[in-house]
């Protein structure tokens, strides 16, 4: 390869991994996201969070990296998903920054951009809706089916297998029912409300007003 196409192609990759306005972005779209400016990168947030060495970048690098433009490293991160939410971030932060709002809107902002179909996370998530917005309720077997066959057949078989000793002492011990999920009281009502707060996400996104 020639000098010349080796940087284009070397600068394509760049612009691939930088995305210069991914920061102005995240400051004027993600809830919580002009706070990312007032880091000053002191790692409180990441030496305060109890899963910190679970993540492949702490909460201080993100900051770090959304500043940089890195869109893809921080929407493909599984910093997002591993929040356990439990606040540590946020109350020792010294700007108050709001380190779990940001992630938590980053993790919705990954899912509709397509960078989440193989986090684990939010496939439980969408089981988890699925049961709730369907019946009102959770149902053990169904969050599990849906989410164990999210991975594909062969390894939704693998899971459920792995599984079925446990789903049996369950039954045994009157902790999971047979038959068909039973229906929460009020579950039209439920999905009336649901759809009703779809209506107003969308008319928002086009600037409208709900009908």
């Amino acid at each position: 390869m020639s000098a010349a196409p080796a940087a284009a192609s070397a600068a394509s990759a760049g612009r691939r991994q930088y995305d210069l306005g991914f920061a102005r972005w995240v400051y004027q779209h993600v809830e919580g996201g002009d706070k990312v400016a007032m880091c000053m990168q002191c790692g409180m947030c990441s030496g305060s969070c109890p899963i910190g060495t679970a993540m492949d970048h702490g909460p201080r690098k993100l900051f770090m990296m959304i500043r940089a433009g890195m869109k893809e490293a921080v929407l493909t991160s599984n910093t997002i998903w591993n929040c356990t939410q439990c606040y540590n971030c946020v109350v020792r932060c010294p700007r108050k920054v709001p380190v779990t709002a940001i992630l938590q809107s980053l993790a919705t902002v990954a899912v509709k951009e397509g960078y989440a179909p193989t986090q684990s996370t939010p496939k439980f998530s969408k089981a988890f809706w699925l049961s709730v917005a369907r019946f009102g309720r959770t149902d053990e077997r169904l969050v599990t089916a849906l989410y164990y066959f999210s991975h594909g057949l062969k390894e939704g078989i693998r899971r459920a297998l792995e599984n079925l000793p446990i789903a049996l002492r369950m039954i045994k011990a009157g902790r999971m029912h047979l038959g068909l999920p039973h229906r929460a009281k009020g579950a039209a009502d439920l999905r009336a409300i649901l759809a009703k707060a779809e209506d107003i996400e969308r008319a928002e996104r086009a600037g409208g007003k709900p009908s």
